[in-house]
């Protein structure tokens, strides 16, 4: 009976799964590139610049999906509201935002890790396992 509990349940369960999904995608290309961030340590990146070139592109790629999401449930909102007649289908502007919003917070916490372990990568270590 409480339908409202279900919908933030599964909400939750997709999330989390998202969540586990984004980070085994920056974990491995993380580890894809040990060499190539080995060298930019090389060149004189700091540990920090390169945290925040992992964890930027993490964040940049969680937004692209997000956006992208946010635009398509925008556009399918009179679709659905059309085909499914008596039900109704409008997205406020918050939840647009929010959305976005949760893509940024999953793009941060899927690249935290990877981040940090590019970030206390050793340079010697790294062009070893080339």
């Amino acid at each position: 009976g409480n339908i409202e509990f279900l919908i933030m349940t599964i909400g939750g369960v997709v999330f989390f799964t998202l969540l586990l999904v984004t980070g085994n995608t920056m974990a491995i290309a993380v580890r894809e590139r040990t060499a190539e961030l080995a060298v930019l340590k090389t060149v004189g990146f700091t540990d920090r610049a390169v945290l925040l070139l992992v964890l930027g592109e993490s964040v940049l790629i969680a937004l692209q999906g997000g956006v992208l999401g946010v635009l398509l449930a925008k556009g399918a909102a009179p679709g659905l509201a059309n085909a499914l007649p008596g039900m109704t289908f409008y997205l406020a502007p918050q939840q647009l935002a929010g959305g976005v919003a949760l893509a940024l917070l999953v793009g941060v916490l899927a690249g935290a890790l990877p981040a940090l372990s590019a970030m206390r990568l050793r340079v010697v270590d790294a062009l070893r396992r080339v």
